[in-house]
């Protein structure tokens, strides 16, 4: 199994959560983080994280371990730039 998914398992973290500690990231590398609830389906939307970019789910569930480090795939950061 890949590495990265032993360290997602420890964060079980909703979508809200992911979006404060992304920002809470930016503030501390200067980089520009924004959530439009606009252009997502129902509860979905999308983050950006400077130039990427990915879409959250319901910001009040859980995110898997899976979606988890898949939105940080298309974030280019790693579970440890969140801890």
């Amino acid at each position: 199994t890949c590495q990265s998914y032993r360290y997602v398992r420890i964060f079980n973290m909703n979508g809200s959560e992911f979006i404060r500690r992304l920002k809470k990231l930016g503030r501390k590398r200067n980089v520009a983080v924004r959530f439009l609830k606009r252009p997502g389906k129902g509860s979905h939307g999308k983050l950006y994280f400077g130039s990427n970019c990915t879409t959250i789910k319901d910001r009040k569930k859980e995110l898997s371990a899976k979606l988890l480090a898949a939105m940080l795939k298309q974030l280019s950061l790693s579970i440890r730039d969140l801890s």
